[in-house]
């Protein structure tokens, strides 16, 4: 098997940056963009109100016990409530949960306002009405990862829907996984 590269990006560091090895932000970005990833929304409360924020960063960690993680930015209007709050919920959303996707990614809005549909566990939890399924975690710890935290939480309980195709991001939008008809 041949891999040919066709370019390569390279940075010439200067200034402040110059201590920060690695490729360019861009090119990161540019490369991570052709790798798909499911799309959940991460919703808490740490006592000051409900706060949520769309993610493609979650990844399952450990079975025994079952853990996951997911990324958040240190400059996001959500991380100073998630750095507090000691539970949280991933709910999983579905293809035909783009516009929630959207809301959630928003900055400067009330992501929980109508027509965002939400109700509490039992526990005070916000839990979205409608999504694909739900995770309810325990945070275990944050870890410091550059300019973002990577949560680590327990899951604590669950609720999986039947039948729905989930919401993907790939190359700057959203997409679906079908199932080909059985033939």
């Amino acid at each position: 098997m041949t891999v040919t590269v066709s370019s390569y990006a390279t940075v010439q560091p200067s200034g402040p940056a110059a201590a920060v090895p690695g490729i360019a932000p861009e090119r990161f970005k540019q490369a991570f963009r052709r790798y798909p990833a499911g799309v959940v929304v991460v919703t808490a409360d740490a006592g000051r109100g409900p706060v949520g924020f769309t993610a493609t960063s979650l990844s399952s960690l450990s079975l025994s016990p079952p853990l996951v993680s997911f990324g958040i930015g240190t400059s996001t209007s959500s991380w100073p409530h998630i750095e507090r709050a000691s539970t949280a919920v991933v709910n999983f959303l579905g293809v035909e949960q783009e516009r929630l996707a959207t809301t959630f990614a928003t900055s400067g809005i009330d992501r929980f306002a109508v027509p965002t549909r939400w109700h509490r566990l039992p526990g005070g939890e916000p839990v979205l009405d409608g999504v694909a399924g739900w995770l309810r975690l325990t945070v275990q710890s944050i870890v410091p990862a550059g300019d973002h935290r990577i949560v680590v939480a327990r899951a604590e309980e669950s609720w999986l829907g039947e039948g729905r195709s989930p919401l993907l991001f790939h190359d700057g939008s959203y997409h679906s996984i079908r199932n080909a008809p059985d033939q």
